[in-house]
């Protein structure tokens, strides 16, 4: 493959904002990755200087192509083959919406299904006293 021809899809998971290739590649059917306000194609080819407005599932994206990057590396050496412009104001309403804590996914104390102690506490309130 010649190192000047890249897919979007392909170019869009190797930076790593999408996590898959067909991840990137539905974002792009559906419209949400575009060039200069029209939307593109997933075969469309990538070259150094093009603007994308790209939006994920958490945040809207508008990135400077500086370099093309065919296979998936660490974010550190990703993020080098883009310029993230995306606007201040996007930015900030990201940062009113983030949570306080990081989901872990462990169950908060006291909220959601009970544990097995607590069941076995409403089990026994619960039985008739016959």
């Amino acid at each position: 493959m010649d190192k000047e021809k890249l897919r979007i899809d392909k170019y869009l998971w190797a930076i790593r904002l999408f996590k898959t290739r067909s991840q990137a590649s539905a974002a792009i059917d559906a419209g949400r990755v575009k060039l200069q306000g029209a939307a593109v194609k997933a075969s469309r080819t990538v070259a150094v200087g093009d603007e994308y407005e790209v939006r994920t599932e958490g945040r809207k994206w508008v990135i400077k192509v500086t370099g093309l990057l065919e296979q998936r590396k660490q974010f550190a050496e990703a993020s080098q083959f883009y310029q993230d412009l995306t606007p201040p104001e996007e930015l900030e309403r990201l940062k009113a919406f983030q949570p306080t804590s990081f989901h872990t996914g462990k169950r908060q104390s006291k909220i959601g299904r009970p544990t097995k102690k607590q069941r076995r506490d409403i089990e026994g309130f619960m039985e008739d006293p016959d």
